[in-house]
């Protein structure tokens, strides 16, 4: 597989730096991006979403104050309504996520990766 790989992180993140290290340790060539310094555009995250095979909902950190402050845990919003949300509040979204072609996996745990490297 030729495509390349890229990281959609937060560098901070604990999760973000171990994907980091395995990617390195793999000697794979990899782009990261820092989603908060190089903010999704919600086609981007759609795309991503759809690449993960998963609901929009599924990709929101619960543990977040934002969270709580939107009480999303109440709210029944559509797709497109999170996805702006997330792009708006990069903190609501799962990380990392490492894309490659037309896949693409959450980094958590750093295991899931391992599909995308064969």
């Amino acid at each position: 597989m030729t495509e390349k790989i890229t990281v959609y992180e937060k560098p901070t993140c604990t999760k973000c730096r171990e994907v980091d290290k395995v990617l390195r340790e793999s000697g794979i060539d990899y782009e990261k991006i820092n989603y908060y310094v190089e903010p999704l555009t919600q086609d981007k995250l759609k795309k991503l979403i759809d690449k993960m095979g998963i609901e929009a909902s599924e990709l929101l950190r619960t543990s977040e104050p934002i969270y709580r402050e939107l009480k999303l845990a109440q709210a029944d919003k559509s797709e497109k309504e999170l996805i702006a949300l997330m792009v708006k509040h990069p903190d609501l979204i799962q990380r990392p996520i490492v894309e490659r072609g037309t896949k693409a996996v959450l980094g958590r745990p750093v295991e899931n990766i391992k599909a995308l490297l064969q």
